[in-house]
């Protein structure tokens, strides 16, 4: 599983630096947090809800090699 950049700034030329910005699976992470947290009750472990959410994003990733 490749872990692309999400938002890619490639360089320039000036004095800016180039950013990869987050990966792909985090911000699939991210987003899956988000869905979780708006729906999970009160109370759940927040560890858990990253694992799951990692989970999701690898998930995710894996059916983009399809």
């Amino acid at each position: 599983m490749k872990d692309i950049p999400a938002f890619p700034r490639p360089y320039s030329g000036t004095s800016q630096f180039a950013q990869e910005g987050m990966t792909l699976r985090d911000y699939f992470a991210a987003k899956a947090m988000q869905g979780f947290l708006a729906t999970v009750k009160v109370g759940c472990p927040d560890d858990l809800i990253a694992i799951d959410a990692y989970n999701l994003a690898d998930a995710m990733m894996k059916a983009r090699e399809q």
